[in-house]
């Protein structure tokens, strides 16, 4: 079954190649109805493959990764096929491991728990009898946690919660102390753990306005909103071609892909005719949540959005007017169901200009005022993943700063406690309620390629210079770069006495100041593991350990935590790869940066919470021979422009004062 070649190949696989990689493998190796689809995923053509189409067109070979399970024998499998040649190249049976799970397995495990009748009658023991209104929230098993008589199954743990009225949210009704194993091959109920009892309190847990009741509704005395618009008359100033975005001197690919969600390649800055090279790739390579809780309700409760279930499948379609405002362009995602039916999210990647307050400003007594607004573009996904949202905008700034921001929002997980019990690890956000602390671990995978591929991190400190003869005062400082030569020095933490933070250099370079260009990671949002070292939950995603790894690039070494996360071992990723201590000099690197969110929860986040916000910053740094964004034009302001107001010294500060007061 040929399919029409990719107009670039770094375009995801479209709905016709995954309907060709199903077709093969059920002619190849008899793929049925018995199996399951874990993934399907475009496996990316090399740099130097892409080097030779950007030159003179050499097409590359589109190659597609399956992933994929018998459920009747529990094997897993992955395939490689090309789908040029309309052949499978490699079917290997991978033994001990499980794929990620599936949204079809979660509803599924919802429907079939909530009609088996020993579920029914155990939940009807507590007083709950309509199962319309239960909710069978299925969670992964860490490898660690699995009681031996389920071992060798693909099993997963189910939270219980019930709503207290039709439409109401379920996540204000924990049934505490029950919950469900289940085999998810087979949906077979293997185990009801039905261990404690907690009376359920009068709380409010709603966030819907029809939902919520008629006291808090009047209550408000919030003014209404008014009317907010962002207008572009003429249309926005970036240009989308299929997949490839260009805005003022950036240039961009966008991808997709099941597990990561939107990527982003190929990123280049246009230097007054010189088109640069910054990135190859940048992405989220893994998430953990792991709940600090030891409780019987939560002891179990470590996400690995990424690896276990994958942010992809998890996207949501978003809203003008509602996720995005202004002048949107989107685009649409195509993945695929467990038998590998493709479907569309539609409006999955937002596209859009915002303006940014000051980008530069001076007020010169004699001249007057330049100010230049800041715009910057903004490339943004949204995903649902149940009870928690991450929203995650890639902004591209004029001044050649790329920055990443993640927005946490969603319902948090609650328990209820008896009259005069104890809830240690966790924050009382209601009657009898609390909320666990938790941590937001996100793993960034970022290649860059900062003027070409051959790059070599430097670790940059500020060192006071001691007082002395030469500095009588203590008041000099110097700046200290030390090469990371090897992944074993690639691995690196924060360091507030001397503002550590991180350059990927190119030596091979010169700029016309004669240094060489680098971007300067600007490290934020730094999360401590808080693990002992000997912990099992730890050791399945060592990665949290170090804020930054540094490794040479293997395009098969994508997952900091492990290819086969679900129901997966510790030591698995980054710890397997960096212990043969490559060198990471000169070379072809990788930064795998982590980040997130310490979430010491707070009444303010219940019933719903306002998003938290994090981000960290690639900011150029002696890149440039001076600062990039000089040419930005001046912003029409009402009645006048941002630049030069004044003329003499009288009214030139009092005119440049007054300049753009009608868009501060």
């Amino acid at each position: 079954m040929q399919t029409p070649a990719a107009a670039h190949p770094l375009d995801p696989l479209s709905a016709d190649e995954i309907r060709a990689v199903t077709a093969l493998l059920a002619r190849e190796h008899g793929v049925n109805d018995d199996w399951r689809y874990a993934s399907i995923e475009m496996f990316e053509p090399t740099k130097a493959e892409l080097a030779a189409f950007d030159t003179d067109g050499t097409p590359c070979e589109r190659v597609a990764v399956a992933v994929l399970f018998d459920r009747t024998a529990n094997r897993t499998y992955k395939a490689r096929l090309s789908l040029t040649a309309d052949a499978v190249t490699a079917f290997d049976h991978i033994p001990g491991v499980q794929a990620n799970v599936t949204v079809d397995e979660w509803d599924e495990a919802d429907r079939a728990l909530r009609a088996h009748p020993d579920v029914i009658a155990a939940l009807a023991a507590r007083g709950i009898t309509d199962m319309s209104l239960v909710f069978m929230d299925t969670w992964t098993y860490g490898a660690v946690l699995i009681p031996e008589e389920f071992a060798g199954r693909r099993i997963g743990w189910s939270d219980t919660w019930v709503r207290a009225s039709d439409g109401a949210n379920p996540y204000a009704g924990p049934v505490n102390g029950f919950h469900c194993v289940i085999d998810l091959n087979t949906m077979e109920l293997l185990k009801i753990e039905d261990v404690f009892r907690v009376d359920r309190p009068q709380i409010m847990g709603e966030y819907v306005p029809r939902m919520l009741p008629k006291e808090i509704r009047e209550a408000s005395t919030r003014p209404e909103r008014k009317p907010l618009e962002i207008t572009q008359p003429e249309g926005p100033g970036f240009t989308l071609e299929g997949n490839k975005l260009t805005w003022q001197n950036w240039s961009l690919r966008v991808g997709f892909n099941y597990r990561e969600g939107m990527t982003l390649h190929a990123i280049t800055y246009n230097d007054n005719g010189n088109v640069r090279k910054i990135a190859h790739r940048l992405s989220f390579a893994e998430m953990m949540v792991p709940y600090r809780d030891h409780c019987e309700d939560h002891y179990r409760r470590t996400a690995f959005d990424i690896g276990e279930w994958g942010l992809g499948f998890m996207t949501t379609s978003l809203a003008l007017g509602c996720d995005c405002l202004g002048e949107i362009r989107y685009l649409d995602a195509v993945l695929h169901d467990s038998k590998g039916e493709p479907y569309d999210i539609a409006n999955a990647i937002c596209i859009h200009e915002e303006d940014n307050a000051v980008l530069w400003k001076h007020v010169d007594h004699h001249a007057g005022a330049e100010v230049r607004r800041m715009r910057r573009l903004t490339v943004s996904f949204h995903v649902t993943v149940a009870n928690y949202e991450y929203l995650t905008y890639w902004r591209f700034y004029e001044d050649g700063n790329i920055e990443c921001e993640v927005r946490a929002t969603g319902i948090m997980v609650v328990s209820h406690f008896p009259e005069g019990g104890s809830h240690p690890h966790g924050t009382l956000v209601d009657d009898r309620t609390y909320a666990p602390f938790h941590q937001h671990f996100i793993v960034a995978r970022m290649d860059l390629d900062v003027d070409g591929e051959n790059n070599t991190v430097y670790r940059s400190e500020t060192q006071r210079v001691p007082t002395g003869p030469d500095n009588p005062y203590g008041l000099s400082l110097r700046q200290v770069n030390t090469p990371l030569r090897t992944e074993e020095e690639g691995k690196q933490d924060p360091h507030y006495p001397t503002q550590r933070s991180w350059k990927v250099v190119n030596d091979n370079v010169k700029t016309g100041l004669g240094v060489s260009p680098s971007y300067k990671l600007v490290a934020s949002a730094n999360v401590p593991a808080m693990f002992d070292p000997d912990s099992p939950i730890l050791d399945r995603c060592r990665a949290i350990e170090h804020t930054l790894w540094v490794t040479p690039n293997d395009r098969e070494e994508r997952w900091p935590a492990g290819e086969f996360v679900n129901q997966g071992g510790g030591g698995m990723g980054l710890p397997a790869w960096t212990a043969q201590n490559r060198s990471i000099e000169n070379t072809d690197v990788v930064l795998w940066y982590t980040f997130g969110i310490h979430h010491i929860t707070r009444p303010e986040d219940w019933p719903i919470m306002p998003a938290d916000t994090v981000s960290f910053w690639l900011k150029p740094f002696g890149f440039f021979d001076r600062n990039p964004s000089l040419d930005v034009a001046p912003t029409p302001a009402r009645g006048s422009s941002c630049c030069s107001t004044g003329s003499s010294e009288s009214d030139g500060a009092a005119a440049g004062s007054a300049c753009c007061e009608g868009e501060k």
